[in-house]
């Protein structure tokens, strides 16, 4: 028998949800979406369940992305489901950003695409040490989605546009920098966390004690630069601005 894509259970004062699809990197399906916001609705008015986590199965990925082969046949085929999937995901994202509990997202390994939009709009992110970030909808010919273009905005100095333009991938130290993360946890300890985690009362005290410092900030270094480049009003501008600077 075929296993759920995304599993739902309360542990202890935890509402949990587990993203259940390696094989995939656990892309971001339709199916996915419509189990996680009902279960989401539901979790907001129960008052057993002090807070959220939402974690991944696997240890390459949290969320690759979304479906991206279901909605390349939906679009070929003229099926409605492709707009069907937008319209749904839009709407998880905008449930998960105005979740009244917290909502505690704990990313290991790459997490791109759809996969931060179940993670991002979060009140809690705690990245561990593999956590690849990146928004690389640019290169398929579309713009940041899942909210790209209301929390990229957001981001110190130009290095939202920076990221949203050229799809670059930014390890944990960044992602911890930039805001984008709000713990570093060792991924040793993200047992250990998520097991404390469903026992806590102050979700900020928990991960309080998880917490740890890092200091790979190589985007970060590069700031003067992006910022520089990328703090034009226009494309042309800022591509102006590049060429004059590498001659290419």
């Amino acid at each position: 028998m075929r296993q759920a894509e995304v599993l739902f259970e309360v542990k202890g004062r935890a509402g949990v949800i587990t993203l259940n699809s390696p094989a995939t990197l656990n892309a971001v399906s339709l199916a996915m979406v419509r189990a996680m916001h009902p279960q989401l609705a539901a979790w907001a008015g129960d008052p057993a369940v002090g807070h959220v986590i939402v974690r991944a199965v696997g240890d390459k990925a949290f969320s690759a992305g979304g479906d991206i082969r279901a909605l390349y046949r939906w679009g070929r085929a003229g099926d409605e489901a492709f707009c069907t999937f937008f319209h749904d995901e839009y709407r998880l994202n905008a449930c998960i950003k105005r979740f009244p509990k917290p909502y505690i997202a704990l990313i290991d390994g790459i997490v791109m695409g759809g996969g931060v939009g179940v993670s991002i709009h979060g009140s809690h992110r705690v990245a561990g040490d593999r956590m690849t970030f990146a928004m690389p909808e640019t290169g398929i010919g579309l713009f940041p989605d899942v909210g790209g273009t209301f929390f990229l905005p957001r981001l110190p100095g130009e290095t939202g546009l920076y990221l949203g333009l050229t799809g670059t991938r930014i390890r944990t130290g960044d992602a911890l920098a930039l805001g984008l993360a709000t713990h570093f946890v060792p991924s040793a300890r993200h047992a250990e966390l998520f097991a404390a985690l469903c026992e806590a009362d102050d979700v900020d005290g928990c991960l309080g004690r998880f917490a740890a410092a890092t200091a790979e900030t190589p985007l970060t270094a590069q700031r003067p630069e992006i910022d520089r480049h990328f703090g034009f009003d226009t494309l042309d501008g800022i591509i102006a601005s590049l060429t004059a600077a590498t001659g290419r």
